[in-house]
């Protein structure tokens, strides 16, 4: 009886060849053919699911944002079951940086994406992200909570906070890949615009 074949798990095995690909040569260097040979199959087969390089290179996007996802919930399960605003906040910003070769790897290809989807036509006619101000609207959700909870400085503008950290995320991202600064600097550059934003969080005195 012929193996079935799960057409999800498949994409997904090529989306991972992709990326793997990309992460070692450049997204703009990577063609159909490479990817067929780094995930062992045939040129035919990554043609059948995926038609044309534009619509592998969505798919693969999508694949990227999902392991990202994953990244960022494994740091916030390692927080604890109630981590709060400042710890979630802390998860987002620290899963984007490379500091390891699964950020590093994110970090290179979103920003290549960025930059094919300004410059290549096709792919600039798919919606980059399906929600691009996703990161921004939640990090101003977790800054307004914190605001509201007396867990930040009252001042704090929560929207304008969001847009400076991610923007700053992303710049030391890139300044990490370069050599620039370490992981590191870069960590505690982090904290310590976060130590501006948040109050400190009280210690439990121990009972006499």
């Amino acid at each position: 009886m012929p193996k079935r074949v799960d057409h999800e798990e498949r994409r997904a095995q090529i989306a991972e060849a992709l990326i793997r690909v990309a992460g070692r040569r450049g997204l703009h260097a990577v063609g159909m053919r490479d990817v067929a040979a780094e995930a062992g199959v045939s040129l035919r087969l990554v043609q059948y699911y995926f038609e044309t390089k534009e619509k592998l290179l969505f798919y693969g996007l999508q694949h990227l944002t999902a392991r990202f996802t994953a990244r960022v919930g494994a740091r916030l399960a390692a927080a604890g079951p109630d981590p709060g605003p400042r710890a979630t906040v802390e998860a987002l910003l620290l899963a984007s940086l490379p500091t390891d070769e699964e950020g590093r790897t994110f970090h290179l290809l979103y920003s290549s994406y960025a930059i094919l989807s300004v410059t290549d036509g096709a792919l600039a006619a798919q919606p980059f992200i399906e929600n691009p101000d996703a990161a921004e609207n939640a990090l101003t959700g977790l800054l307004e909570t914190a605001r509201n909870a007396g867990l930040a400085d009252p001042s704090v503008a929560p929207r304008t906070e969001a847009v400076s950290l991610l923007a700053m995320a992303a710049a030391m991202g890139t300044s990490i890949l370069v050599g620039q600064r370490t992981p590191e600097s870069a960590i505690a550059v982090l904290h310590h615009h976060l130590n501006r934003i948040f109050t400190p969080t009280p210690t439990p005195t121990k009972p006499q």
